[in-house]
């Protein structure tokens, strides 16, 4: 037996307790109660080296990928952007950010087709004197303009500037300033974008409606007045 697997000590073998692993092709013995795997750890180390997809300018357009779907509608929530809203997630994502929270949302053929219904039914729930705005989440919004621009359109319509409009993007301000014209048209109508890939390495749940410190709350009208990005003034971390 090696001497390195040998227990040489005096008296009773204490080693019942204990399991026996390989660190770097050396044998140790540790406590079985205390011993954890790093399999997860190391899963997540892996996942945090990987890095979202990064398009060329205007490489990614909406009409070649979008199949004008929807995977979800959640009327009346808290946690989409500020005071009580009603979020629309449209279907389709190429960023694939790894740590996404809505993985089944990249499918483009994931969800339901838009329908005039559901849009009615949007308007009808932010009628609702105490719903404060709309806000489009994903897959990617800007993937998916068609859809974005119907509902945003027709909020417009209805409600003016009485309700706000958010949107989250994996792309950011200075990349939508580069890209397709149905890209630009949406970013001009809409009040807050949150810009910027998720990642994990910057993940923080402290965060302000945002799941990682890179991206940014940006006051849309301001920026595009100053020519510059212009931070949401309400922002507290």
């Amino acid at each position: 037996m090696p001497k390195k697997d040998r227990n040489d000590q005096e008296g009773p073998d204490i080693r019942s307790n204990l399991v026996k692993i390989n660190v770097d092709g050396d044998t140790i013995f540790v406590d079985a109660n205390q011993y954890r795997p790093q399999v997860r750890k190391a899963k997540r180390d892996l996942r945090m080296k990987k890095l979202p997809k990064n398009p060329q300018p205007q490489e990614w357009k909406s009409e070649d990928y979008s199949l004008h779907k929807v995977a979800d509608y959640k009327p009346f929530n808290f946690v989409d952007g500020e005071g009580v809203r009603c979020s629309l997630y449209v279907s389709g994502c190429l960023f694939d950010c790894p740590g996404c929270y809505n993985l089944a949302a990249q499918n483009f053929n994931y969800g339901q087709p838009y329908t005039q219904e559901l849009e009615d039914k949007i308007i009808e729930d932010m009628s609702q004197s105490y719903v404060q705005g709309l806000t489009l989440l994903g897959g990617e919004p800007f993937l998916n303009t068609w859809v974005c621009l119907k509902i945003i359109n027709r909020v417009r319509k209805e409600f003016g500037h009485s309700k706000d409009i958010w949107s989250w993007s994996g792309y950011t301000w200075n990349e939508l300033q580069k890209e397709t014209p149905d890209k630009k048209e949406m970013l001009s109508k809409i009040d807050i974008l949150v810009d910027g890939r998720f990642l994990e390495a910057k993940k923080d749940l402290t965060l302000q409606f945002r799941g990682s410190s890179n991206q940014r709350i940006i006051d849309v009208p301001k920026s595009l007045k100053a020519g510059k990005v212009v931070i949401w003034d309400k922002l507290e971390r």
